[in-house]
């Protein structure tokens, strides 16, 4: 049985590792670097306005993001 308050852990994922990552509505609202990656060699956080195109580069690392549809 887990303990309730043990906090989740979060998937880490390498920082600026792709160029391309793919996020659903449940993701919103985006920012970059995502949840889970390292910020000790990444950028500032941006926040990305993927609602009105359905994606959206960041402006520090140049990376994708695309919002699923369904």
């Amino acid at each position: 049985m887990a303990n309730p308050t043990t906090p989740k852990k979060i998937q880490e994922i390498p920082a600026n590792a792709q160029n391309r990552y793919e996020v659903t509505a449940a993701d919103l609202p985006v920012h970059c670097p995502l949840p889970g990656m390292s910020l000790w060699n990444s950028h500032p956080r941006v926040y990305l306005p993927l609602q009105e195109t359905g994606e959206a580069r960041c402006p520090y690392c140049g990376a994708l993001y695309v919002l699923k549809r369904g």
